[in-house]
C-alpha cells in the first residue's frame, strides 16, 4: 500500500478548499437549525391550538417531509421551487451583496445556500415536530388543566408551561437531530452547495488524493458532531431541571 501524501491535501489551494466548505458546513448547519426551530415551533402550535384542521395540516407536514428522500427534496427546492420565485427577487439574490458575507467568505444570500438551508430546516423540523410532541405528551395533564384555569390561552400554555418541560424530556433526541442535520448537509452538494463533502471530491478530482482527501473530511465531521453534542447538552435542560420536572410530573400523577 502506498504512503499517504498528506501535503496534497493539507497545503495549498485544497487546503483552502477544506478550510472553505468545513466553515460552509458550519453556517448552513446553525441556519437549519434556526429554520427546523422556527417550524418546529410554528407546527407545535397549530397542532395545539388549530383543532382538528390545524392537527391534520401538520400531520400532513410531517408524513410529507419524513417520508422523502432528503436528496429529492433538496432538488425539487434548487430546480423547481427556485425557479418559481418572482424573477425580481432571483436576480435580486444572483446580484453581489456585501452584506452577506459571513466569517470564513461564506456568501449565504445564495440560492445554493438558501435553498440548502431551507430544505435541511424543512426536513428536520418534521422530526423535531414528533420527538418534542412526545415529550409533551409527558407532561401531565393535570398541569394543563391548572394553567388552562388561570386563564392561560393556547400560545402561553405552550411557551411557559408545556415547552420548557417538553423540551427537558426530550431534549436529547433533539440533540440528535440537529446532529444528524449537520450530517446530512453532505447531500446539499448535490445541488452544487459548496460545503465539505463538495470540496472534498473537488481535491479528488484535483489530484487524486482521494483517500487523504475523504480522511481529512471524517475527523472534521467528527470532531464537529463531538463539539455539537457536548455544546448542545450544555445549553438545553440540566440533569437538575430535567430531575425537578420528573418529580413535579410524578407528584401531581399521584394527587
Amino acid at each position: 500500500m502506498p504512503a499517504l501524501d498528506w501535503q496534497g491535501v493539507l497545503t495549498g489551494q485544497p487546503l483552502q478548499w477544506i478550510l472553505s466548505g468545513f466553515l460552509t458546513t458550519l453556517w448552513v448547519t446553525l441556519a437549519g437549525i434556526v429554520v427546523a426551530s422556527l417550524i418546529t415551533l410554528a407546527c407545535l402550535g397549530l397542532r395545539l391550538a388549530g383543532g382538528r384542521i390545524g392537527a391534520n395540516i401538520v400531520a400532513v407536514w410531517v408524513s410529507l417531509f419524513r417520508n422523502t428522500p432528503l436528496l429529492v427534496q433538496l432538488l425539487f427546492w434548487y430546480f423547481a421551487a427556485w425557479n418559481g420565485l418572482p424573477a425580481n427577487f432571483r436576480e435580486f439574490v444572483m446580484d453581489d451583496h456585501l452584506w452577506s458575507v459571513l466569517p470564513g467568505q461564506v456568501w449565504w444570500f445564495t440560492p445554493e445556500f438558501l435553498c440548502s438551508a431551507w430544505g435541511l430546516g424543512v426536513f428536520t423540523s418534521a422530526f423535531l415536530t414528533e420527538e418534542i410532541t412526545a415529550g409533551l405528551r409527558a407532561v401531565s395533564a393535570g398541569q394543563r388543566e391548572a394553567a388552562l384555569a388561570q386563564g392561560f390561552s393556547a400560545w402561553p400554555l405552550l411557551r411557559y408551561i408545556l415547552l420548557p418541560q417538553g423540551l427537558a424530556n426530550a431534549w436529547q433526541p433533539v440533540v440528535g437531530q440537529y446532529l444528524n442535520l449537520m450530517k446530512l448537509s453532505s447531500l446539499a452538494s448535490g445541488i452544487g452547495f459548496a460545503e465539505l463533502t463538495y470540496q472534498v471530491r473537488q481535491i479528488e478530482s484535483y489530484n487524486a488524493h482521494a483517500l487523504e482527501a475523504f480522511s481529512v473530511g471524517t475527523v472534521l465531521y467528527l470532531l464537529t458532531g463531538v463539539a455539537m453534542g457536548v455544546l448542545l447538552t450544555k445549553l438545553g435542560p440540566s440533569s437538575e431541571r430535567r430531575r425537578k420536572a420528573a418529580l413535579t410530573t410524578r407528584s401531581e400523577e399521584k394527587c
